[in-house]
């Protein structure tokens, strides 16, 4: 295998994956065949792996071998959250995520308005319903009101987007809005689906975001007086 100029070998085992069109699942050659190939030691050869592994783009199954991965989102959580707890403005770099995920629910919602079944908006119901003791039903909610689109990569976006603000959602402080609230908020949402009206979705999606940003924007002006952790003076 030709070597490119600046290439690592962890480049090198991605080109490696697309020059042979391997597709997620497939083996990936032997840790001794891979030397040969790219010509390199076998430490090298094993960071590069592990380095894949934790993107995703490789999974190792042990006592069996490495496997193309499937290179799911999920693996940016961490630095996410990283990014969003580490900095000075905490809460600001959560505000701008909860801005994306607005924007991307607020285009989509309008998009599903006028295709979404009886069937599904009979499980939006459901789950609606079971926001008030479970909260995994809210982010069974916002993936089921997209599966109509077709588009793994924005189910896997509103995944870990949803998953990434209730990991980092302590730093707002103890919530204030009551379950009420937020169970209708959500009800407004399907209502709007079920009576096919875009506009309506849209506001009822913007309306459920902007109690989010009202807390957020709480515990920011909250951050300006106390630091996040510390005690008032």
């Amino acid at each position: 295998m030709a070597r490119r100029n600046g290439e690592t070998v962890q480049d090198r085992i991605v080109a490696l994956i697309h020059d042979r069109q391997l597709q997620p699942g497939a083996p990936m050659p032997t840790e001794p065949q891979l030397m040969d190939l790219l010509g390199a030691s076998r430490n090298s050869v094993r960071e590069a792996v592990r380095a894949l592994q934790a993107l995703g783009i490789v999974e190792i199954r042990h006592g069996f071998g490495t496997f193309v991965g499937r290179a799911s989102l999920d693996v940016l959580g961490p630095s996410l959250e990283f990014r969003i707890r580490s900095g000075p403005q905490s809460v600001r770099a959560l505000q701008d995520l909860v801005e994306v995920r607005e924007m991307l629910e607020t285009a989509l919602v309008g998009r599903v308005a006028g295709s979404t079944s009886e069937s599904r908006l009979a499980a939006l119901d459901a789950l609606v319903t079971a926001m008030q003791t479970d909260l995994e039903a809210d982010r069974a909610f916002h993936g089921l009101l997209y599966e109509s689109c077709g588009n793994e990569l924005v189910l896997q976006l509103i995944t870990l987007f949803w998953q990434v603000y209730h990991q980092v959602e302590p730093l707002l402080g103890a919530p204030e809005e009551r379950m009420d609230v937020i169970v209708a908020n959500h009800r407004r949402i399907v209502d709007a689906l079920r009576a096919r009206d875009a506009v309506a979705a849209q506001e009822a999606m913007q309306r459920h975001f902007r109690d989010v940003k009202e807390r957020i924007a709480r515990a920011e002006a909250g951050q300006v007086a106390t630091p996040l952790g510390g005690e008032a003076a």
